[in-house]
């Protein structure tokens, strides 16, 4: 039985949901009214960065509490090795059953034959579905036997990328829509009640019904609010283009957009129209998930576990939404892509507070281990934050680290370092320029800071790998 010592968790994570799109997080426009509540009763983290820009790579990171350089994996499409541990290899030890619902991504899906049993990774129980619909896996099966006739509906698009590289072995007869990205937000096809975002909550609702005398970890990955936006139409009518409020683009990618727009009428223009229309799509898909960990949150009470679950909510990266002319993710991980909610309520966390430290998601596993009575393996490379969410002081961190095969990025409380594989160097002042439009490096007041910028990556670099050589065994 789980107690305030060994309590169950319970770990929220998205796709691509940027900090910001939290009403928590000041944000007036988007409605959260659940997770506003969650982080109201918990602790939030309102500058917590992502050790990767892309999917897979943030993935694995955080769900085994190591840099993307120490797994050797930087990219989409690289493999988790299924000898590494992840979080439910550290709690299943200690007692947990353990599951993953939904999205996980540690395997490449556009070429795999999802027909075929998954490696564990550790956990007991395992509900794949890494893309709504697309291929014959956990979601589509559910939604087999909730509503065999809305199988044609539920797919969001076949991913460009697995229309280039599945083979004829895995191809399916699934109907898929062709989607131009990015277009207006689409409307979710079948009933409300089967979407993939529906599908991770029901699932994960059954789960906790059946085991609500166990202590568990149980791992759901909601696919939204990545692209495609395709959303039941009653999230899309909260929300008004014409009120959406998006940022104004500076001179020189004004100038980009009208050029863009004039080349390839058919691709992103980034026109305001254009980017309402995402901001609208992206809210919409948030405030649904919001509404499931609402449902989430009530099963939780009505069974009787809320105080022995820990609640975790996050996301693996983030979304620029047209802000920079561009949509998605990836290098160089500005805010918008590299930040992220990072929520925590529950047992063993004194609630009501907004902690505004830098705090990384490879502190993630370290910091559940912790929660669950330890001891933290001291070959992990985060930093527990139990004892900040039991109310003491944060870790002293001065900069967040995030790493791509394009180079890596340092975040200080004021500045975004970026260095290339080349040696090119940006630099932004965050506090003067929050959207991160003016590359400062080049400008002679900001030496002193870019200096200094250059010693703390360096620093943080030389400290991984000293501890990398430092827990290898040596031989006597």
């Amino acid at each position: 039985m789980p107690t305030s010592d060994t309590p169950n968790v319970l770990l929220l994570h998205t796709d691509q949901q940027r900090y910001s799109a939290l009403g928590c997080a000041g944000n007036d426009a988007i409605e959260t009214p659940n997770l506003d509540r969650l982080a109201a009763d918990g602790v939030r983290f309102s500058r917590a960065f992502v050790q990767a820009p892309v999917c897979m790579p943030s993935r694995a990171s955080y769900m085994t509490g190591r840099y993307p350089s120490e797994l050797g994996i930087f990219d989409n499409g690289s493999p988790l090795p299924d000898d590494v541990r992840t979080l439910p290899e550290y709690l299943g030890p200690r007692g947990y059953e353990t599951a993953n619902i939904g999205k996980l991504h540690f395997l490449p899906h556009a070429a795999r034959d999802h027909t075929q049993p998954h490696p564990s990774y550790g956990f007991d129980h395992l509900e794949i579905s890494d893309e709504p619909g697309c291929y014959p896996d956990a979601y589509r099966a559910w939604v087999a036997d909730q509503d065999p006739d809305a199988l044609d509906e539920v797919s969001v698009g076949l991913p460009p990328v697995a229309k280039d590289r599945q083979s004829e072995s895995v191809r399916t007869e699934i109907e898929h829509p062709e989607y131009r990205f990015p277009k207006e937000p689409v409307p979710f096809g079948a009933d409300d009640d089967l979407t993939h975002t529906a599908f991770v909550a029901r699932r994960t609702m059954d789960y906790l019904r059946q085991h609500r005398d166990d202590r568990f970890l149980c791992v759901s990955g909601f696919y939204s609010p990545h692209s495609p936006w395709v959303v039941p139409q009653r999230f899309l009518d909260m929300y008004d283009p014409e009120d959406m409020s998006i940022p104004d683009l500076p001179d020189n990618l004004e100038e980009r957009r009208a050029d863009l727009s004039a080349d390839s009428p058919e691709d992103p223009t980034f026109s305001e129209e254009e980017r309402r229309g995402a901001y609208r799509g992206y809210f919409a898909m948030v405030s649904e998930v919001d509404h499931w960990v609402g449902r989430l949150l009530n099963t939780l009470s009505e069974l009787g576990i809320r105080d022995e679950t820990l609640v975790v909510f996050t996301s693996d990266h983030g979304e620029d939404l047209g802000d920079h002319c561009s949509y998605g993710k990836g290098f160089p991980a500005r805010d918008n892509v590299s930040r992220v909610p990072f929520i925590a309520a529950g047992p063993c966390v004194d609630g009501g507070r907004v902690v505004d430290d830098l705090v990384e998601l490879v502190d993630l596993v370290p910091t559940l281990i912790d929660a669950a009575g330890g001891p933290v393996p001291t070959d992990l490379q985060g930093q527990s934050l139990a004892p900040t969410l039991a109310g003491d002081d944060c870790l002293e961190r001065d900069a967040a680290l995030t790493e791509s095969s394009d180079g890596k990025i340092l975040r200080t409380d004021r500045y975004r370092y970026i260095v290339g594989t080349e040696g090119e160097e940006r630099l932004y002042d965050v506090a003067e320029d929050p959207m991160e439009y003016e590359d400062v490096s080049g400008d002679p007041a900001y030496d002193e800071a870019l200096g200094t910028c250059r010693h703390r990556l360096l620093q943080r670099l030389s400290a991984i790998d000293a501890r990398r050589h430092r827990d290898q065994p040596v031989a006597y």
